[in-house]
């Protein structure tokens, strides 16, 4: 099939060229990412791959549908950058990744928490310039801390599982409970209780209508005086300013993202030679308590390697007619 693959770094076309080997299929790679300008590149190709920031909403699914484009191939697990109810009407079927390296992305969370609580980023900058003061790099040790999971699924149960090696309590939240959590020996959370007890918080749910801003102003200060907030997941799970507002007054400890709410744009590109406009991250980044990734969280060999394995595979099996493995539909 011709595949146009969106938003494609090196490091995209060198493993996406290396799994497509043995699938056989035309890639053309464009950096750019998908969206209303840009969708007339995607004309002629069977089918677009696209990443966590393209857009493939109701105006650009239909211009891919009049140039020809039946599939939408997602290498990243979430999909709420795609109309599905419009590509349902379309006839556009999508795929994605519903399974990497749940690994790659708690480890990056259990990275970024130590980072933060150790203050290595201070230190590392410190002795760069032969500093090597200890104020104010005091942390406080993991075991025996009530660390929050906020997401049970494959991710939040590597990192719970982490957590608890680290000789944490560990309680979750999620809509749809997991016995696996609970068999790792963490438990489910009572009403109010992650606010009253955690002392970290990590987030490791996907981006929904209902758990859009899940962490907001009142979340926060029925919060731990003092704690950690961990996103590794979707920059949108959080309201921003209200993030600043509560770091800024002292109620939130410490703030490590990967992802951040208007990263599209940002992300992914090398911008050090601009002026950043984004008032909201120019902020949180003057915090000394902040630590923000670009989206890095999923880039391990392992992990790459299965995202385009199965991103490929899924393309193949539409090709072939046959059932889609991972096809995310409306309903």
């Amino acid at each position: 099939m011709e595949i146009a693959v969106f938003s494609a770094k090196p490091y995209d076309r060198e493993y996406l060229d290396a799994a497509n080997a043995e699938a056989g299929h035309h890639l053309k790679y464009f950096e750019v990412p998908l969206d209303s300008t840009t969708v007339g590149l995607a004309a002629g190709h069977d089918a677009v791959c696209i990443f966590v920031n393209d857009r493939a909403d109701a105006a650009v699914l239909e211009a891919l549908g009049q140039g020809g484009t039946r599939l939408v191939a997602l290498r990243c697990t979430g999909f709420n950058n795609v109309d599905l109810k419009a590509a349902q009407g379309l006839g556009i079927k999508v795929v994605r990744v519903v399974d990497y390296s749940p690994n790659s992305v708690a480890e990056h969370a259990v990275a970024l928490l130590m980072a933060i609580n150790r203050k290595i980023h201070r230190a590392y900058n410190r002795t760069r310039d032969f500093n090597f003061s200890l104020d104010g790099l005091m942390g406080f040790d993991m075991c025996g801390k009530t660390v929050a999971v906020i997401g049970t699924g494959k991710i939040g149960r590597v990192f719970a599982r982490i957590m608890l090696g680290f000789g944490c309590n560990v309680i979750g939240y999620d809509k749809f409970p997991s016995p696996e959590f609970e068999a790792l020996g963490a438990r489910y959370a009572e009403p109010g209780e992650i606010g009253e007890c955690a002392d970290t918080i990590s987030l490791h749910c996907p981006l929904t209508p209902g758990t859009h801003h899940i962490i907001d102003a009142d979340m926060l200060s029925r919060a731990k005086r003092g704690a950690l907030l961990i996103n590794t997941s979707r920059g949108a799970l959080i309201d921003t300013e209200a993030v600043i507002d509560a770091l800024r007054s002292g109620q939130l400890g410490g703030l490590a993202l990967d992802v951040y709410e208007q990263e599209a744009g940002l992300f992914f590109r090398d911008l050090s030679g601009t002026i950043i406009t984004d008032d909201v991250l120019q902020r949180l980044i003057t915090f000394p308590n902040v630590i923000v990734t670009g989206h890095q969280a999923f880039l391990t060999r392992e992990a790459v390697t299965t995202i385009c394995e199965t991103t490929l595979r899924s393309v193949t099996e539409f090709e072939t007619g046959k059932p889609l493995t991972n096809e995310v539909s409306a309903s």
